[in-house]
């Protein structure tokens, strides 16, 4: 039994977000129906509250306003107030941000509040407010004035309110098809070279986001053109993350994004997506450009989220908090007076100069760790060798780690999300491919096995969300398509054909629930889920990459693998849906235009033939994994198998008594096997002429 003051319907949730605003004053409700029913009976307002838990606005909007007993009464009196994980129901945040978007002018963001009307229509929307007026109004005055609008003017609001929903119906309902011309791809990279930060890498001015998909696109572009400025970019990009404070050079991972154009500065929290799409980045620069230190952060980076974001089950935990003992960045900053704590006066000018940290500070009087120069720039400085200094920094990494392990962690968001996981699943597939390391293969196996057991319903549908023993919430299109591609990914990195096929199931569930008949995009939310008021779906991609876009180029692959036109087919429609709108800006639609990529080039088919065990067959798949090639789908063949006929790419291919064997086509034609891993690079060569 909790001794806290106040106990509201939270309580009974699992999810951490809405758990952290359980002993709030305001008696929130979960979304559902009897929050909508009260309101509807009542005939009051709704006020909808989203936000998540590694939230740091959010966290200081309830500690101003919704943890004050004045706040609160106003709040209880006039309104029935909603509280909802964003990342449990992505369903209500897409539609309800999109009403915040066009009532402030393109500005949006978290924690999100929005009126609605009991009819579930916004007629109000903002982010953050603070308790008291000065450049933004206060939370007390907004509520005041809109509950004084519900009662003296009920027709301005609900014109308001029936316009606003119009528009966002019209705005899911619009036509926009459209073809996706190859000439996207380079207007896409011309774009983003527009934006882009010769100085700094990124796109775009302070914040920064780590923009995977974008860094994916120009790969991509490098990979088709040979043009070196793409390649540039988005090493140069990558280099510069690695090297900033966004990285955390103790742990691994990223954070969310940088507050400053020079990714010093990050939001402290860490989430599972960010880190999860950066890795594959990560090592499709290396593979592109062979630097290596790319490939030293992917490492460092899955290493982080097996050391850290596990769950005993296999699975990985959602997020970290930006905060510690309410402070944004404690447990992740030094001062010079605490690593010579650690390190001793003798070390601590050698790996201060490496970190930049610096008796004042780089941030708020303390240090973000970061690596401003090189390590043979600090060493030439310190005139010391460049093996001693790396010796030195690299002792002194795991130390600070070690102290650091007994600062107040910040808060874990630990329930665990079908797409997310399926994001994991890609990640570590692209480890065990590029890094040759069994163990990130095992890793995901092991996540596939929890997701695949746990996360399917009873009626072989998908839950999105798994907590405290309990899976819950029905899935939406991204759970889909973002489990469907990292089991592809999984199947294509190990060839367990478990993962095919349950990525084949997916692909026909995800048709029957989210395809629109007539064509075009998919929707983000299945046949009959729950009391919305329209039924969203955006082809753009956003903080993760778009689902629609994640499904064709899943469903592309797949027709590959099953010599399928007509998921090939599906899939081009998808992405055709929102042609119009990658016309006008190609940059917003990177994914999509990565997955039309791969339908308009004939993928290369490979098959890796032979025993697992023989060494030739190891010598063979690393060879090929050492070059990007983004447009390749890949099968195993590694016993005698009756099953393998049934297996378009796997006919007539099983391993053969002279030995391991790589086999290569391209459209319809195929290359003399390969059995010597000197031979690889040039027949990749040959296939892609």
């Amino acid at each position: 039994m909790s001794d806290a003051p106040h106990t509201n319907r939270l309580a009974a949730s699992t999810s951490p977000y809405l758990l952290q605003h359980a002993h709030n004053p305001v008696d929130w409700y979960p979304w559902g129906e009897e929050a909508l029913t009260k309101a509807r009976l009542e005939d009051k307002p709704i006020l909808l509250s989203v936000g998540y838990s590694a939230c740091h606005w959010c966290h200081v909007m309830e500690r101003e306003s919704f943890e004050d007993e004045s706040t609160a009464e106003l709040m209880n009196e006039h309104f029935v107030s909603i509280k909802v994980d964003r990342e449990e129901r992505p369903d209500l945040d897409e539609i309800y941000m999109q009403a915040t978007l066009a009532l402030n002018q393109g500005h949006g963001g978290w924690p999100m509040n929005v009126f609605l009307t009991p009819k579930l229509e916004p007629f109000f929307a903002g982010t953050y407010f603070p308790p008291t007026d000065g450049q933004m109004p206060a939370w007390k005055s907004v509520c005041r004035a809109l509950a004084e609008a519900w009662k003296t003017k009920r027709t301005d609001v609900g014109k308001t309110a029936e316009a606003l929903t119009r528009l966002l119906r019209e705005g899911t309902e619009r036509s926009q098809q459209g073809p996706l011309a190859p000439a996207l791809l380079e207007a896409a990279r011309t774009a983003l070279a527009a934006r882009y930060d010769a100085k700094r890498g990124g796109f775009g001015p302070a914040p920064k986001f780590p923009r995977a998909e974008a860094i994916q696109l120009l790969l991509r572009h490098h990979a088709q053109s040979g043009d070196e400025a793409s390649l540039d970019m988005a090493t140069q990009t990558l280099l510069a993350m690695g090297a900033g404070g966004i990285y955390d050079h103790l742990g691994g991972g990223f954070a969310r994004y940088s507050t400053d154009a020079a990714w010093l500065v990050p939001h402290f929290e860490k989430m599972l997506y960010d880190n999860a799409l950066l890795i594959p980045a990560y090592l499709a620069g290396y593979q592109a450009s062979g630097e290596g230190r790319l490939r030293e952060v992917a490492r460092e980076t899955l290493d982080y989220l097996l050391r850290e974001m596990l769950s005993p089950e296999g699975a990985f935990y959602s997020a970290t908090d930006a905060a510690s003992e309410g402070v944004e960045g404690k447990f992740f900053c030094w001062t010079i007076a605490e690593l010579e704590a650690v390190l001793g006066p003798e070390r601590t000018p050698q790996v201060a100069a490496y970190y930049g940290a610096t008796e004042a500070g780089n941030w708020e009087g303390t240090n973000v760790l970061h690596t401003p120069r090189s390590l043979e720039e600090v060493a030439s400085e310190l005139g010391l060798e460049p093996r001693d200094l790396r010796r030195t920094v690299l002792a002194a990494r795991k130390e600070l780690y070690g102290a650091r392990l007994h600062r107040v962690h910040p808060s874990l968001d630990d329930k665990i999300l079908t797409s997310w996981n399926g994001l994991a699943l890609s990640a570590f597939a692209a480890g065990a491919r590029v890094l040759g390391e069994e163990r990130y293969l095992e890793a995901a196996e092991k996540t596939a096995g929890f997701l695949l057991e746990r996360m399917v319903r009873p009626d072989a549908g998908l839950f999105r969300v798994y907590r405290a023993g309990q899976s819950h919430v029905a899935a939406v299109l991204e759970d889909y398509a973002y489990l469907c591609a990292g089991l592809l990914d999984l199947y294509e990195a190990g060839g367990a054909r478990r993962n095919l096929a349950a990525a084949a199931v997916l692909s026909e569930r995800m048709l029957q629930d989210f395809a629109d008949p007539d064509g075009g995009g998919f929707f983000h939310t299945p046949l009959g889920h729950g009391e919305l008021i329209i039924r969203y779906r955006e082809g753009h991609d956003g903080a993760t990459p778009s689902p629609n876009s994640v499904a064709a180029h899943a469903l592309a692959r797949l027709a590959v693998h099953l010599e399928s036109p007509d998921l090939h087919e599906v899939a081009k429609s998808a992405l055709e849906g929102y042609g119009l709108q990658v016309q006008e800006q190609p940059r917003g639609f990177c994914t999509a235009l990565a997955a039309a990529d791969f339908l308009a080039q004939s993928p290369l088919e490979v098959v890796l033939s032979g025993d697992k065990e023989d060494p030739t067959r190891r010598d063979l798949w690393r060879a090929f994994n050492s070059r990007y090639l983004p447009n390749t789908v890949v099968a195993h063949a590694t016993a005698p198998d009756a099953g393998d006929e049934e297996l378009p790419l796997l006919r007539g291919r099983a391993p053969s008594p002279e030995g391991a064997t790589l086999y290569i086509c391209r459209q319809g034609t195929c290359l003399s096997p390969v059995r010597d891993p000197a031979q690889v690079a040039d027949a990749m060569e040959r296939a892609l002429a």
